[in-house]
């Protein structure tokens, strides 16, 4: 039985199991098995492996997309670049770390984009500064968008909430929420933007999909924006995880 699995914290509400769990009803793939692996300190990663031998691939997230890539043996050029992983390789004892995020962000917004005719804006806000914003900061740069990040704490290169005035909003049409805010049971809560600068020139893309459509969506639909969640992102992430612990 080969194993693989998903580590991060929280984990009660992951898509990653039930997916592969009906991946491998559907495809008839009765030797693996993936579970959750929940691990609230990443400096517990090593009695993780220890624990669970048989394992021959992980997925990686929140919190841990960064702090993860000290513990690996080695980076592909992808992940190396965006600086985050998500999925890693086991074979014979050596870990590589990889990124399909980038991938699944990049694939399933061209899809969105070509399925409604949108236009891909020149700019954009990334709402949130961790692993996932890396992945679509770096996927966004590769098409020649002009990219900003957002955060509630000021930093360098970094506007804050309190900075998104109407020109800011203007200019960075696409805006993709990477944070954790709304995702089930939080159902009450979105980035704090200046919702009155949303105009249906907006492109409003949240990673988050559980629920379907969470109050950042919403907030975005009644002015009149495109919207769509992370859904199909996670499914493209998934599947190329999979094509590469099957090499």
């Amino acid at each position: 039985m080969r194993r693989f699995g998903l580590t991060g914290f929280p984990l009660e509400h992951s898509f990653s199991v039930a997916y592969f769990d009906e991946k491998f009803k559907k495809e008839g793939i009765s030797d693996c098995r993936y579970d959750a692996f929940p691990l609230e300190n990443i400096a517990d990663f090593p009695k993780l492996l220890e624990k669970h031998p048989d394992l021959c691939g992980l997925n990686v997230t929140i919190p841990h997309k960064e702090s993860v890539i000290k513990f690996l043996d080695e980076l592909d050029p992808v992940a190396e670049a965006i600086g985050a992983v998500n999925c890693i390789a086991i074979a014979d004892g050596k870990l590589t770390g990889h990124n399909t995020d980038g991938y699944g962000f990049l694939t399933s917004l061209h899809e969105w984009i070509n399925r409604f005719s949108l236009t891909l804006p020149p700019g954009a806000l990334i709402l949130g500064t961790g692993g996932a914003s890396r992945a679509v900061s770096w996927s966004l740069r590769k098409l020649g968008v002009d990219v900003q990040l957002v955060s509630r704490r000021p930093g360098p290169g970094l506007l804050t909430y309190n900075d998104l005035d109407e020109q800011v909003m203007r200019q960075h049409a696409l805006i993709v929420n990477t944070t954790p805010l709304g995702t089930w049971p939080d159902v009450d809560s979105c980035p704090a933007l200046p919702w009155q600068y949303i105009q249906p020139l907006h492109l409003l893309y949240d990673l988050v999909y559980n629920p379907p459509k969470t109050l950042f969506l919403k907030m975005g639909r009644k002015q009149g924006a495109a919207t769509t969640n992370g859904l199909r992102m996670l499914e493209l992430q998934a599947d190329r995880s999979w094509d590469i612990w099957n090499g």
